[in-house]
């Protein structure tokens, strides 16, 4: 009985850190709509028989790789293909694609065989982050012709994204407990193809009594029975012992089919110990447990936020402390280098490219801190890198790093390094809009020590309330002890005894992603993929906290009229 006993307890032991959502689910899957209009007449009694090519591009190799390609659609120079691409989506990776146009002439799968209408290059997320999901471009590729439009449309495709919220209470489990009652808790176990079982929830242990009532829990519905909804889920009830050898009260199964119908007699479930029917004759069972309460909904992903026009605000802050080094000196990490970006550049450039996707008018407020400004040399922990307090905001990657290059001509690299003005800063404007139609991003970027440490955890303990999230690039080779503090992956950051609501700071040491063949594209691929990897879910969390649902995505415009599409 014992070694059984403990068999089962082996069985529940990983729950403690089961998280029903990690590790299994692939990424997600966004399905591109191609259609074209105007595109060029190349046949001569009729008109055009196009398709479309998709290309896409590994990060390492630059190398462009065909995908897939469209059916082709007889004698139309407006074509809306029935085809679609069926591409995995990662916020955090540029994912350049490249789109060819071709007039088919013959059966032949050789495109050097037929027309070529024209060609655009875009970034999945510029699909996903326009208007509605939804981006045209004119095709280019052909010198002196205007080639048309295409249009591409982005839809995520469904993976099951219900969570089943449900409630149990018991009534008559054994007594198990020598000078009291039972502590009862449950296992829900999904069964799988092969027929074994996998954990997928733990209840918690309800103190002393036989007819426990659990609290209501969530789970992923894909989590409870992987899509099938007449697949087993097993339940399994124990009495909890502080030495970790629960005593096991018995089973029963039922089916997510079954839970849906919700309170009524058939889900009322007698609790079977099979031991104890064979030893006992006249054993009924060891209690029953209820379903009181089930109820689905639809979990709201990233997507459905951007989709529904929350916009991306990137800010950035650069340190101009002095332990930078003189930026006229190959060792500052300031330096200027006209034949290769510096590691502030590169860091900004990485992370910056793939955000200003998500912004529409992709207008950045770009600050620096630790500097002594012109012309009195004052210190300053925020000043816009364009020199205009009343308008700090630069025109594209491209804008920032002028503006970043012409301060470091105007400005005295001083200290102390703190963190906390340009915190507070993105925090007032992020405090302003928390209708889920806004979430704010800053990117500091900084060589070391921060001297601000209590200042800047209360704000960002502040910031935790609100729509945005931090990321510390650290770039150099200081220790960098206090910003993994500040990162609350191991331990929620506090501040006078209050901890952070969500953890919203993400702190990578750039030289960590610096490739040793002095690949900087693979350096910076590698740096965005992990800084902005937390962004979806931190906004998600967020989103949740407020209770903000995603607004419904506006209504389709007719593909014709499509000036109306672009924001005034």
């Amino acid at each position: 009985m014992e070694g059984d006993v403990m068999d089962k307890v082996e069985a529940t032991a990983t729950v403690r850190d089961f998280d029903p959502i990690s590790g299994s689910i692939p990424a997600t899957k966004v399905e591109i709509t191609v259609s074209c209009r105007d595109l060029l007449d190349r046949d001569t009694f009729s008109k055009s028989d196009p398709l479309v090519v998709l290309y896409t591009q590994g990060v390492e190799c630059k190398q462009w790789r065909e995908f897939g390609r469209t059916e082709v659609i007889d004698n139309t120079l407006n074509p809306d293909f029935v085809r679609k691409y069926i591409l995995d989506y990662f916020f955090e990776e540029k994912q350049n694609l490249r789109f060819d146009v071709y007039d088919i002439d013959s059966k032949s799968p050789d495109l050097a065989k037929h027309d070529f209408l024209g060609q655009v290059h875009c970034t999945l997320g510029e699909i996903v982050g326009s208007p509605a999901s939804r981006l045209e471009k004119p095709l280019g590729g052909i010198p002196g012709k205007k080639c048309g439009t295409i249009i591409l449309s982005a839809e995520e495709l469904g993976n099951c994204r219900d969570y089943a919220t449900m409630q149990f209470c018991a009534n008559k489990l054994d007594k198990k407990d020598f000078f009291g009652k039972s502590d009862p808790f449950m296992v829900f176990y999904r069964s799988n193809e092969d027929g074994t079982f996998t954990i997928c929830h733990k209840t918690e242990v309800v103190k002393n009594t036989l007819n426990p009532v659990w609290q209501p829990f969530s789970i992923p519905v894909r989590a409870l029975c992987n899509g099938d909804y007449d697949r087993t889920i097993k339940v399994e009830v124990y009495d909890w012992d502080r030495d970790g050898s629960h005593d096991f009260i018995g089973e029963f199964t039922t089916s997510y089919k079954e839970l849906c119908r919700g309170q009524n007699q058939l889900n009322v479930h007698e609790v079977m110990n099979a031991k104890k029917k064979i030893k006992k004759k006249r054993y009924i069972n060891s209690g029953t447990v209820s379903l009181l309460s089930f109820n689905v909904e639809s979990e709201h992903t990233f997507l459905d936020y951007i989709k529904g026009g929350t916009q991306i605000h990137f800010t950035v802050a650069i340190d101009f402390t002095a332990s930078n080094g003189n930026p006229s000196q190959s060792t500052s990490l300031h330096y200027m280098n006209p034949y290769q970006m510096n590691a502030y550049a590169m860091a900004l450039k990485a992370v910056g490219e793939i955000i200003q996707d998500y912004d529409s008018d992709k207008m950045f407020p770009a600050l620096g801190f630790g500097a002594k400004l012109p012309p009195d040399g004052r210190v300053s922990h925020e000043f816009p890198l364009n020199g205009n307090i009343e308008n700090p905001y630069c025109n594209g990657m491209e804008g920032i790093l002028d503006a970043y290059h012409q301060s470091l001509k105007t400005v005295q690299l001083y200290g102390p390094t703190n963190f906390s003005p340009v915190v507070n800063h993105v925090a007032r404007y992020a405090a302003a809009v928390q209708d889920g139609s806004q979430y704010f991003v800053l990117l500091i970027i900084t060589d070391g020590v921060i001297s601000d440490m209590a200042q800047t955890k209360e704000a960002i303990v502040n910031a935790a309330k609100l729509p945005m999230s931090i990321i510390i690039v650290g770039v150099g080779q200081a220790e960098f002890d206090a910003m993994v503090e500040l990162d609350g992956d191991d331990i929620r950051i506090s501040s006078r005894g209050k901890l952070a609501e969500r953890d919203i700071v993400q702190f990578v040491p750039f030289r960590d992603y610096m490739d040793r063949t002095g690949n900087h594209v693979l350096s910076m691929a590698r740096l965005a993929k992990d800084v902005l990897a937390e962004i979806p879910d931190q906004l998600i969390l967020y989103m949740k906290s407020r209770a903000i649902k995603p607004s419904p995505v506006p209504p389709a415009y007719s593909v014709d009229n499509l000036a109306q599409t672009n924001p005034v």
